[in-house]
């Protein structure tokens, strides 16, 4: 949650043309009564507690109404809260990148309309906005429900009236084939044959996160994130726990059962700290060097013994993450096709190999186990099946993985 900032509150002050009391916000006065009353000073201490819960905003004491509002003040006030809610680790999540895109939007083309004429056409008209700069239908409805979440916030804030968000939900998503929003091509599997062309080219610490990942159907950034104490070997079946994970805001526990193949190949990655991260791009960049230093047929000249750079723009990090996993897996199939000539290979990339995972499961065991396997949920799933759950991901690890 959004702390509270450290910040001097408005002043108690005089008018002393008109003997009121009023505090000075953001440029605008807000009068609460006569200045040497008892009113005024109590009208004054409810300002300050109020203040203290929406700084960015006049409270709801001094007087201001909620028609006046602005549609720019409630996309400052809530990207204040944004910044602080929605974050994992310490860490900005995802989200916070489709908010500003959204608040950015919002402000440009309506930024001086009162946020409590914002109703269903104006959602309607911003939504044609989105489809006119070429979004997908699904990232449409996405953005669409995040101006909704906006007003909703407003809303349980009494920033705005609650109408608005009440009449803002009966605009329903767009629906395909009835919209001119482009479809976003689903994600396919990539074949074994195209991923085991490619494992040459990749270095070999890439490599071992993609078989990996293709023998337990992790996500990329599990894969990317796995350290030594967040996998228990004290079964035949080792079971592998993020320490962090896409559902984890819905209160479910998410258990990797991690198989035959895949300890294999896990097996010499865990004979380091157990709090390190088992693949590193920094590890993979040394052993690099180290090889193409042993393969040198001359002798190193004094000039090359250290050629670091003093102020290098990248460095190689403690651990992969989803962007730099996916693009050593891009450079490898671009150093693979050099050399195919007119069969080249289509670019993969990490996510793939989860489609390819759950492809091979539900084939062989059906919808459900699919589901188990690959961890989804959805918001209405309870606990009551955490242990069915369980045996059956086991299940399957240990005869595919």
């Amino acid at each position: 949650m959004a702390t509270t900032p450290h910040r001097k509150p408005p002043s108690f002050r005089l008018h002393k043309g008109s003997g009121q009391a009023f505090v000075q916000l953001k440029g605008r006065r807000y009068y609460l009564g006569r200045y040497d009353t008892l009113e005024s000073r109590e009208r004054y201490q409810r300002f300050l507690t109020e203040y203290w819960v929406r700084p960015t905003l006049p409270p709801a004491s001094s007087g201001a109404s909620q028609a006046d509002l602005l549609i720019v003040e409630l996309a400052a006030a809530y990207w204040q809260f944004a910044e602080g809610y929605y974050r994992k680790d310490g860490k900005p999540s995802s989200t916070l990148s489709h908010i500003r895109l959204v608040l950015r939007l919002l402000r440009s083309s309506l930024g001086t309309t009162p946020a409590a004429e914002f109703g269903p056409c104006r959602l309607k008209a911003f939504r044609n906005q989105l489809i006119h700069l070429g979004h997908s239908r699904t990232y449409v409805n996405k953005l669409t429900a995040l101006v909704v979440r906006v007003f909703k916030w407003g809303a349980s804030e009494e920033l705005i009236p609650s109408g608005v968000y009440h009449d803002l939900r009966t605009v329903e998503g767009l629906r395909r084939g009835r919209t001119t929003a482009p479809e976003r091509p689903p994600i396919p599997p990539v074949s074994d044959a195209v991923v085991n062309a490619t494992m040459p080219f990749l270095p070999p610490m890439v490599g071992d996160m993609v078989k990996f990942q293709r023998h337990t159907g992790c996500r990329p950034g599990e894969v990317c994130s796995i350290r030594p104490c967040d996998v228990d070997r004290n079964a035949d079946m080792w079971e592998y726990r993020p320490a962090g994970h896409k559902t984890e805001h819905l209160g479910r526990d998410r258990v990797i059962f991690v198989g035959p193949k895949a300890q294999e190949v896990l097996r010499p990655y865990l004979l380091r700290p157990a709090d390190a991260f088992c693949f590193s791009p920094a590890e993979s960049e040394a052993k690099r060097k180290a090889e193409m230093r042993a393969r040198r047929k001359t002798p190193v000249q004094p000039s090359q013994v250290d050629r670091r750079k003093r102020r290098p723009k990248r460095t190689p990090q403690g651990h992969y993450s989803r962007y730099s996993y996916a693009k050593a897996v891009h450079r490898a199939v671009d150093r693979a096709n050099k050399d195919r000539g007119e069969d080249p290979l289509p670019h993969w990339h990490p996510n793939q190999l989860r489609h390819s995972a759950g492809t091979e499961i539900r084939k062989l065991f059906g919808l459900e186990a699919a589901q188990v396997a690959l961890g989804h949920s959805r918001a209405d799933v309870t606990q009551v099946y955490a242990e069915r759950d369980m045996k059956l991901a086991a299940e399957i690890a240990r005869k595919i993985g």
